[in-house]
């Protein structure tokens, strides 16, 4: 399609003015938020419990995700449904616990038993609507209102871009909450054991051969004993150290590439090593493990993992990456 044609296709243009309208909206978010945003995020910080976060309808949707990012940023959060509370799901909502309640006209019915509720057992109560003189706004603890944005859908009618405006008030609160709190890679990865993203924030030192299992040689170590190690140890490559144990340089197939000749197997390893091998550190994540074995012009399989005095204590080859999920 030609960008002519693109820009007469009524779809495109459809979509094309729903994100511009939905972009409007959050740049008016932003501007709009002042000290309410802040006492929401010290009453959510503050909870002993948990954060409840409720709403109905399209809202009821934006709080079920809302919840799920709070509980995975270190937020402890559940969605309780407001309806549900009404028949026995109250009993989920507890002392010590907030409650974030999500509702644009701030009028839903469904929402006046846990409101009642959260009022009645002193919860702190965090309202995220579109209307200041609300029931559910006047009920608050802390407000945080939704700035007057016209909905993406031409009649009006359907939560467009007002459920936008929802999630990433929602994202805002969760990422300051993480902020607040000091959450770091090492607890999202505790939280996150499983998938890939749990892969990914692994530490080298968990995936790593050490001891006996890497094959390591001096430098005055003849190539053709080289040439058995490099064998043994099945890692393709063989790190030389030096009288101290430091890491000096590797010895590669691609090395053995190169020096290939008829003297070959009579000269030594510290004649045809690489003397800048690339290394890492144990505490390093898995998938920097990763990015430095396909940076450059020329990927490698393995990186010999190295103390601060560059004494190899370990060695990743990029299998173990693939086993973990990571590449």
């Amino acid at each position: 399609m030609t960008a002519a044609a693109a820009s007469l296709d009524p779809d495109l243009e459809a979509a094309r003015d729903v994100l511009a309208t939905e972009g409007a909206g959050l740049r008016a978010l932003a501007a709009s938020l002042d000290g309410g945003f802040t006492q929401a995020v010290a009453l959510l910080a503050a909870a002993q419990g948990r954060v409840v976060v409720t709403g109905m309808g399209k809202s009821g949707h934006i709080a079920r995700k809302i919840a799920a990012t709070f509980a995975s940023t270190g937020t402890p959060a559940l969605f309780v449904h407001p309806a549900e509370a009404s028949h026995g799901d109250l009993g989920m909502v507890v002392a010590g616990d907030a409650v974030l309640a999500l509702s644009n006209s701030g009028e839903t019915a469904e929402l006046a038993d846990l409101i009642d509720h959260a009022r009645r057992f002193g919860l702190p109560l965090v309202a995220i609507t579109g209307r200041a003189e609300s029931t559910l706004a006047q009920a608050a603890d802390a407000l945080l209102l939704l700035p007057a944005a016209r909905e993406a859908c031409p009649l009006g009618l359907a939560p467009t871009t007002s459920t936008t405006m929802q999630l990433a008030l929602g994202d805002a609160l969760a990422v300051a909450l993480l902020t607040r709190r000091g959450f770091g890679q090492a607890d999202f990865r505790r939280i996150h054991p499983g998938g890939r993203l749990g892969a990914r924030l692994r530490r080298v030192r968990d995936l790593m051969h050490d001891g006996v299992a890497m094959p390591l040689a001096p430098p005055d170590l003849p190539m053709d004993a080289a040439l058995l190690r490099m064998t043994e140890r099945r890692f393709g490559c063989l790190g030389i150290v030096d009288d101290t144990g430091c890491l000096v340089g590797i010895v590669t197939d691609g090395d053995l590439r190169r020096a290939m000749g008829p003297d070959l197997l009579a000269r030594r390893v510290g004649e045809i090593m690489t003397h800048t091998p690339r290394t890492i550190g144990p505490d390093a994540l898995a998938a920097e493990a990763l990015r430095q074995m396909n940076a450059g012009e020329h990927p490698i399989t393995t990186l010999f993992v190295i103390d601060q005095r560059r004494v190899p204590i370990g060695i990743l080859h990029v299998h173990d990456l693939l086993r973990a999920g990571v590449a």
